[in-house]
Formats: C-alpha cells, sequence, structure tokens
C-alpha cells in the first residue's frame, strides 16, 4: 500500500485505513471474532490506522481494537474521537469531562497516550468559544495526547478549526457525491499541513454500486433509523441525499467505472488522487470487503477526463439533493 504523511504529527500512514464505528454494533451485530478477522485483513493488506470513537457502541469499538492490538502487537496508529456522548453532547462540554473521557479512551484501548483525538462533530459556537482547543493543549502538555484535530459536519466548522496553528487534523465527508471541499478548504488544510482523513468516502456504501430502492436495513442501522435526520446530522446517512435519489445517482455513474476496478475502488480512488488527502477510513463489515478496499491504494489514478465527468456530474445532478450542513 502507499504511503502518506497524516499532516503535521509526521507520521507516515498507509493511505487507506479502517473505519470503525462499525465495531461497536451501531449497524447491527459483530461477533468480536468477525472485528478480528476484519482488522487482520486491513492490517495485512497495509493499513496502517483505525479511526473509532468513544461513542461507537458506548466504548465497544475501542475495547475491540486494544483487544487486538494486545493479542497481535501490531504497530497501529488508532486515532479516536470525542464530543457525542449524551453526557456532554450538546452543551455539557467541561475540563474535568473531556480529561476524564480521554483517560477511558486510553484504557479501553490499552494505551498510554493517543496519538491523536479529534472533537467528534461538536456544535459550532463551542468550537468558536475555542476553550476546548486549551484543553486539549493541556492534556498534550500532560503526555495524554500527542496531537489533536477535529471531525466536523461542514466547510464553515473546518475554517474556524483551521484557526488554531496547532490543529493535526480535519475529518471531513469526502466523495463523489460530496464534492464542496474541493474549492476552498483542500488547498487551505494543504497551505497548513493539516491532514485531512476522509470519512464516508462511498456514501454510505450507495458508492459501492450495490443497493437498490428497494434495498433495507437492520433497525440498529443509522442507514435505516437516520434516514432523513431523525437522530444526528442526515450528511452522516447516504452524505445527505435522500435514499432512492442515492440509488439513481449511482446507478447513472456505473458504466463510468474504469476497466480493472470495482466501483467502490473508483470513489476511494477519485478521493486518493486529491493529493490534499492524508487518508481515506472505509469501513468494512467482512475480510474480503476490507481487502478489496485497501486495493484502491494501488490503483491508477483515475482519467482526467473521468474527473471532469465526475465533477460535471456533481454540479449538474448531485449537488441540489445534499442535505444537512455542507
Amino acid at each position: 500500500m502507499q504511503q502518506r504523511l497524516l499532516g503535521k504529527t509526521g507520521f507516515e500512514v498507509g493511505e487507506v485505513g479502517l473505519g470503525c464505528w462499525q465495531f461497536g454494533g451501531d449497524f447491527g451485530p459483530m461477533t468480536k471474532q468477525t472485528a478480528t478477522e476484519i482488522m487482520m485483513a486491513a492490517v495485512e493488506n497495509g493499513t496502517t490506522l483505525f479511526d473509532t470513537a468513544d461513542v461507537y457502541g458506548n466504548g465497544r469499538s475501542e475495547a475491540r481494537i486494544g483487544h487486538f492490538l494486545a493479542d497481535t502487537g501490531r504497530n497501529i496508529r488508532v486515532i479516536t474521537k470525542f464530543g457525542r456522548e449524551a453526557d456532554v453532547y450538546p452543551d455539557k462540554y467541561t475540563e474535568q469531562s473531556l480529561r476524564q473521557k480521554t483517560e477511558a479512551s486510553l484504557k479501553r484501548l490499552g494505551a498510554d497516550h493517543l496519538d491523536l483525538t479529534q472533537l467528534h462533530c461538536i456544535p459550532m459556537h463551542v468550537l468558536q468559544d475555542g476553550a476546548i482547543f486549551d484543553w486539549l493543549r493541556k492534556l498534550k502538555d500532560k503526555g495524554k495526547i500527542r496531537h489533536f484535530g477535529a471531525s466536523v459536519e461542514s466547510v464553515e466548522e473546518a475554517m474556524v478549526c483551521l484557526e488554531h496553528d496547532d490543529l493535526a487534523s480535519l475529518q471531513i465527508i469526502f466523495n463523489i457525491f460530496r464534492q464542496k471541499p474541493i474549492a476552498a478548504l483542500l488547498p487551505q488544510a494543504q497551505a497548513r499541513n493539516v491532514a485531512i482523513i476522509v470519512r464516508l468516502p462511498l456514501a454510505s456504501g450507495l458508492l459501492a454500486g450495490k443497493f437498490t430502492k428497494d434495498t433495507t436495513f437492520v433497525e440498529t442501522d443509522h442507514r435505516n433509523y437516520n434516514r432523513d435526520g431523525q437522530y444526528f446530522n442526515v450528511g452522516e446517512t447516504f452524505a445527505g441525499l435522500p435514499f432512492e435519489k442515492g440509488v439513481e445517482l449511482a446507478d447513472a455513474i456505473k458504466a463510468w467505472v474504469p476497466e480493472g476496478m470495482t466501483m467502490a475502488q473508483m470513489a476511494m480512488r477519485w478521493i486518493l488522487d486529491h493529493e490534499a488527502v492524508s487518508v481515506v477510513i472505509p469501513g468494512a463489515s467482512s475480510p474480503s470487503q476490507a481487502i478489496d478496499n485497501a486495493k484502491a491504494s494501488d490503483l491508477p489514478p483515475l482519467p482526467v477526463e473521468l474527473h471532469q465527468k465526475l465533477a460535471e456530474f456533481y454540479q449538474s445532478s448531485v449537488h441540489e439533493h445534499v442535505r444537512g450542513p455542507y
């Protein structure tokens, strides 16, 4: 797998990481054995970065990663997130809660420090106040974290975070169906040496091209219960597109997939063709999916003409249907 620098952290990571939300059981039940097999498949195919959060399965995702690291001794950069648990979100953020939850994450991961912790889509007014960044700096001074960043929902929130010179990373939604960051955010982040970590590269699976309008999801899957933003930002589910429209749009570009690639690999290759991106973090529900995701790193860049077609398609057919903060 090809390597990239994770911004000013100086960490070199495989450019296809592993998103670990699914290990918490929030997409439906997943056994510890399956989670372990997925992690092993990813690592054996060059993945060196796992992304998780304290809220995923109420800590289950972090704990499973911690067990995997302890059992295998693998050298993995684990990045986690703070700020969406019910006892802090949306208006109960304190220095004490950040410190306590960081300690809880460290315990579950079996670590004495976090390589990178991220604010987890916290409200704009908290970002603008800025005190929470000072609390992160104190944790860094104490050696509890090495670097900090922010996972955000909109370009506007990202720009507020970029005002802090010691911000190491921004985690954003960025994919063929959600191209807004290209114009302003990516150049600004690159100029400041801030890592761009891309979540939802496949728009919750739409860009794998396997769904139909009749596809259903289990009750506990956010693709079932959050389709219209009933529980959190609608942009986190199908990149903000209504499901049926998303299926229609995905079907429209299937014929553009280059020979030798799956549609999912084309979607990830499109992201990796933007040099400002440090790592893309697709989830995986099976070892084979983790392997297929990793292969996107070694595929050739997409033709310039295909990038142009996808840009025009976004402007003419996709943009107007995207909902939620963007």
